[in-house]
């Protein structure tokens, strides 16, 4: 197949070796939210923009897949702790034949990471995309949490633009006497 960005051939990806390198290689940026949780973020949204733009199409599954595991994957292999932890993906309702947290979740697997699956599920589905801050915080997505017995959790998100999300996700844990270590995203909005 073709690479989507240089149209070289690319063995069994549709972005090649060489732009992986170039476009897709991860950073890691910090937010603090308004609660003291840290958010760590692999990219600035400006940077996976065009990639993005697939979320919703049959190509994103895989673009979403590479970007998994270029920045997931490889974090979780490079954490090491004493403490286990599990991950969480906000969300994982599936859209459009697949949940984009479900993949990102579903990357952190390792020796001190366990991603729990559809353990977080909102029940205002709203889309926040494109909404003001004010628009989010009056339609709350209304978080329920099946039960799970772990504490220690890691938060997993696609993208972070005010926090709200990610906000009200913590809240509702805190609840349930979770301990939130912190939240990862694949990209920060407002990182330039």
């Amino acid at each position: 197949m073709k690479c989507l960005l240089c149209e070289n051939y690319s063995l069994a990806q549709h972005i090649c070796k060489k732009c992986q390198q170039l476009f897709l290689t991860p950073s890691l940026y910090k937010r603090t939210l308004p609660n003291g949780v840290q958010v760590f973020s692999f990219y600035r949204y400006e940077d996976i923009k065009q990639f993005l733009s697939t979320k919703h199409t049959d190509l994103g599954y895989a673009i979403y897949s590479l970007m998994a595991d270029l920045s997931f994957k490889k974090f979780a292999n490079e954490f090491h702790t004493e403490r286990q932890f599990i991950s969480i993906g906000i969300d994982e309702n599936t859209k459009s034949a697949y949940s984009h947290a479900a993949i990102l979740n579903h990357a952190l697997k390792s020796r001190n990471i366990k991603p729990l699956h559809n353990k977080l599920l909102a029940q205002n589905e709203v889309s926040y995309s494109g909404k003001s801050k004010a628009f989010r915080l009056a339609n709350p997505r209304d978080f329920r949490i099946k039960k799970f017995k772990q504490s220690d959790v890691i938060l997993v998100d696609d993208i972070i633009t005010t926090g709200t999300t990610l906000t009200q996700a913590i809240t509702v844990m805190q609840k349930e006497n979770k301990e939130i270590a912190f939240c990862l995203t694949l990209c920060d909005v407002k990182m330039t």
